[in-house]
């Protein structure tokens, strides 16, 4: 399936617009949430191709909402790259587990998230 929808999912405004931007400019349809809850609804109603997910948001952490959307019949097949500050293997692994398809440390660095969004696609 082609990837031309990309849901956004971090608590920052200055990583939402320099994903937004390298997303944009490379011909995707981006959509954002900041919180894991609004990542939910917003995978749900918008069905998004991808997800790029934040591990660290107040209220509802990212590995939560990676984990809800992965496991709800609605929203299972979307797969989910985490794009996050924690770098420590354990928390790859838990993120993995959690049913992310790929684990990304900030800063991201474009041209590999770019190739991951490709290799999906």
């Amino acid at each position: 399936m082609p990837i031309n929808k990309i849901l956004v999912v971090d608590d920052s405004p200055t990583e939402r617009l320099a994903l937004n931007d390298v997303l944009t400019r490379n011909g995707y349809n981006v959509i954002t949430a900041e919180t894991g809850e609004e990542a939910i609804a917003r995978s749900e109603a918008d069905r998004p191709d991808l997800i790029l997910m934040d591990v660290v948001m107040p209220g509802m952490n990212g590995y939560q909402a990676t984990r809800t959307i992965s496991r709800k019949d609605a929203t299972r097949g979307i797969p989910i790259i985490m794009c996050t500050s924690k770098g420590q293997e354990t928390d790859k692994i838990w993120g993995m587990r959690q049913g992310a398809q790929a684990y990304l440390v900030k800063p991201v660095d474009h041209e590999e998230l770019l190739a991951r969004i490709r290799a999906m696609g």
